[in-house]
């Protein structure tokens, strides 16, 4: 009998490691389970690791061979970044002639603030790169490591275009046992200051990931599982253990990344809002058409090089305490009961709470003495929490993970009710509300930056307390939700289900044809050393003129073959609905208009009367679906054509012609999409009719000539 082929996603949080088993063919989660972190253990959260590793697969009899994914998202560069917790870097600046005269001052940031208190030491020393010596850099080195420099960072004027110097002081540290980076191995774009402040970011988390890759590595190999291990990354992507030994600042915030990616991957979510909300804290992060919304990471209030989710954090979530002031409640969060040392009133049993008194309480030092406790006649206390509004508010659906004891919830808060002069409804509600206004607020301001139509958004709930928060949003704000399947372990399960991603970005003006094939070949090279599989590799490749930035993004599957999740495709009528309601056009007038792949594209067609009905203009959307039933591309006013690869030069070039707008000045052409087989091809960073063209030439070589392609243009 063949054995089943698992995916094994493990996550490291705060306070649990979890770990999730999923069978690689039908994508069913077989097995999960959670134990503390080990944050105390000599071997630090890698020992939790290997626990939770060797328990799970022992728990569903899978064999070391049967492992065909292994990845883990971890919280431990942010926790270390927000510690404080980091090696002190030593940079070696460089430059020459009047370039060296701002390279002295760009590439020295001085200590970096992490968090409020907390600094990463730097040491700086400056070289003339025109005649550079070895020795020259093997004392820089040593008078760096004698003021207290563990980790070296090279950075050099112009070192995206040759990177040999930074790459000689690597070389001479590494000889001298000591860790280094240089500026150009993090970020290819121009701008010394923000690259060595990225690099020196970098280079300061180096010696404790390290120290956590090797462990975690050899507890795998240990367990003589075959496959690489991978790790999150802040994109929502995967990359080789080998990449994060470089350029571990990629893992940071890597935590809030992995929930939204199971939710993406899980969940059939054109757009939406998704809301992993926890004990303490929620993160929002935004999904517009299939997608992630991503933007450049700050880091104490400054600027990096480093393209992370977009992830909005606040204080509100299952364990969020209540502040009531002069027989008033004020506010919810963000001191949690976690913080306070509480248990949640929601898990009491009915017969611990007895003729309950309320007490107010500073749950940290400093804290304002309005947070709200329950004091029982036995001598036991319970917080008041979100999770106990949402309990007698009946939000939680049976068997939910937040689910709680609505009866011991409604005798707990009938002091609190009491208090302020409201029924326990009625003060339940007040709570909510509250929590729904704080957390709108973001979600507002997302939906308003993300220009996304409230409509067609759905809210989507992860994490322990999703259903706390979620449902009752979305009921009073008149909008779409729902609890993502397996919600606590959600991004656990994203770990195990992501894709290797890879970005490069260069500053080029004006790229040329040669520029475009160079960045997409390195970044080839790149993806593939992550552990993607070439066949399944999609690139695209944005041109940002304003800022002269030529960008490569890159996904692929570390599987031979990129497969949907989910089983089945969607029906053409069913498909009809969504793409509907995408664009806000009638079922009526939405028309199955093209295929090809695992691509549907519908049109809707409307005609519009004005000036008393004399005149007549008509106007179009277009939604393009996966098979699934994803909505990946709508937009209106847009042109689109049905043609084969052998068609790809007469009639593509005739139909971008048709599209193009010409003036005195010069040709503007259209944004381009095409469609075929598993590819979506996002060509709108093109600039010239001649770049769209080779671009396509190269992502479409291995075509056939009947092979078909769909292609959508708009100005």
């Amino acid at each position: 009998m063949e054995r089943k082929k698992v995916r094994v996603g493990i996550d490291v949080g705060g306070t649990f490691t979890d770990a999730a088993v999923i069978d690689n063919e039908t994508y069913e989660v077989i097995e999960k389970m959670k134990i503390p972190t080990t944050h105390h253990d000599e071997d630090g959260v890698a020992k939790g690791i290997v626990q939770i590793l060797n328990k799970i697969l022992a728990s569903r009899g899978i064999l070391p061979d049967d492992v065909t994914f292994i990845a883990h998202g971890t919280t431990q560069a942010t926790n270390a970044l927000l510690e404080g917790d980091v090696a002190s870097v030593g940079i070696i600046g460089m430059g020459s002639g009047l370039d060296g005269l701002s390279a002295r001052s760009e590439s020295n940031p001085g200590d970096i603030e992490l968090a409020p208190g907390k600094y990463l030491k730097t040491y700086h020393t400056y070289v003339d790169s025109k005649e550079l010596k070895d020795e020259q850099i093997e004392t820089a080195i040593d008078d760096l490591v004698k003021q207290g420099a563990e980790v070296i960072v090279a950075s050099e004027a112009y070192s995206v275009d040759d990177p040999a110097n930074e790459l000689r002081v690597v070389e001479i540290a590494n000889r001298k046992g000591i860790y280094a980076t240089g500026g150009h191995e993090i970020s290819q774009l121009y701008g010394l200051k923000t690259r060595t402040r990225t690099a020196v970011v970098n280079a300061s988390l180096i010696p404790k990931m390290m120290e956590t890759a090797n462990m975690t590595e050899k507890s795998v190999k240990n367990a003589n599982i075959k496959s690489q291990l991978m790790i999150m990354r802040c994109d929502g992507g995967v990359m080789s253990i080998d990449e994060v030994r470089k350029r571990p600042i990629l893992t940071m915030l890597s935590g809030l990344a992995a929930g939204v990616a199971g939710a993406l991957m899980y969940e059939k979510i054109s757009d939406g809002i998704f809301f992993e909300v926890g004990g303490t804290s929620v993160d929002i992060s935004v999904i517009k058409n299939g997608k992630v919304m991503i933007k450049n990471a700050q880091v104490g209030g400054h600027r990096t090089y480093l393209q992370s989710l977009d992830v909005r954090t606040l204080g509100i979530a299952g364990g969020s305490m209540i502040k009531v002031a002069g027989g008033k409640i004020t506010d919810v969060g963000p001191r949690s009961a976690h913080i306070a040392g509480k248990e949640y009133e929601a898990f009491a049993k009915t017969e611990d709470i007895v003729n309950p008194k309320v007490k107010f309480v500073s749950p940290r030092q400093g804290d304002p003495a309005e947070y709200i406790i329950l004091e029982s006649e036995n001598g036991k206390d319970y917080s008041y929490t979100l999770s106990g509004a949402a309990n007698i508010l009946g939000y939680i659906p049976e068997g939910d993970y937040a689910q709680g004891n609505k009866e011991a919830a409604v005798k707990a808060w009938e002091a609190l009710a009491a208090h302020v002069g409201l029924s326990v409804e009625e003060a339940a509600r007040q709570v909510m509300n509250i929590a729904i206004d704080k957390t709108m607020k973001t979600v507002n301001e997302m939906i308003e930056d993300y220009e996304l139509d409230r409509s067609f958004v759905t809210l989507v709930g992860g994490g322990g307390s999703g259903a706390v928060l979620v449902p009752a949003m979305a009921e009073r704000e008149n909008m779409k939700s729902k609890i993502a399947n397996n919600a606590p372990y959600v991004s656990t399960i994203g770990v195990a289900l992501a894709m290797v991603k890879e970005q490069m970005e260069r500053t080029v003006v004006n790229p040329t044809e040669e520029d475009i094939k160079r960045i997409r070949a390195e970044i080839m090279e790149r993806i593939v050393k992550s552990g993607a599989s070439e066949a399944t590799v999609e690139v695209t490749i944005e041109i940002d003129s304003q800022k002269n930035i030529l960008r490569a993004v890159a996904t692929g599957s570390t599987e031979l073959r990129s497969k949907d999740l989910g089983s089945e495709a969607m029906s053409d009528s069913e498909m009809a609905v969504i793409a509907a309601q995408s664009v806000d056009q009638s079922l009526e007038s939405t028309k199955l208009a093209a295929k090809s792949g695992r691509w549907s594209l519908f049109a809707s067609e409307n005609m519009k009367k004005s000036f008393f009905g004399l005149i007549k203009k008509k106007s179009n959307a277009v939604s393009v679906l996966d098979r699934e039933g994803v909505v990946r591309f709508k937009k209106a006013n847009v042109q689109y054509t049905k043609l084969t690869k052998s068609q790809s030069q007469g009639k593509l070039s005739e139909f971008l012609d048709d599209n193009t707008i010409y003036s005195d000045a010069n040709a503007t052409i259209p944004k381009v999409f095409v469609f075929y087989k598993e590819k979506m091809l996002d060509l709108t960073g093109m600039q010239t009719k001649e770049q769209l063209m080779s671009i396509l030439e190269i992502e479409t070589e291995m075509l056939r000539g009947e092979d078909e392609m769909i292609v959508i243009a708009y100005q």
